[in-house]
């Protein structure tokens, strides 16, 4: 979140597929393909069966279009069901990463 407690970019609610590349919270490397909740030009909310630390770098692909960007863990959630909700913040802003139609006005990048 921007330091005056505004949100840099809106979220979109957006089910798409991507792999997360990583290593666990035990150091061992994963590859997970998963799906988004939701997602901005700031990066997005995902599902992960792997265990993941609070600012751990993660490189997440759309294999849609094959891109791929790296982020850091913004917030982890309780487990539900082996999956736990994992904030992804990258490490720039990627509007186009998600390839939205119609993307909110905020997403443009100066």
């Amino acid at each position: 979140m921007h330091p005056t407690g505004q949100r840099r970019s809106a979220r979109v609610l957006f089910d798409t597929q991507v792999v997360i590349r990583g290593e666990s919270a035990n150091r061992v490397g994963f590859e997970e393909e998963t799906f988004t909740v939701t997602v901005s030009a700031h990066g997005a909310l995902v599902l992960l069966a792997a265990k993941v630390d609070l600012g751990q770098r993660l490189v997440v692909l759309n294999p849609k279009n094959s891109d791929q960007r790296e982020g850091r863990v913004a917030f982890t959630g309780l487990a539900h069901a082996g999956l736990a909700q994992v904030a992804v913040e990258f490490t720039d802003p990627s509007p186009d990463f998600w390839e939205i139609s119609s993307p909110p006005p905020d997403w443009r990048v100066s």
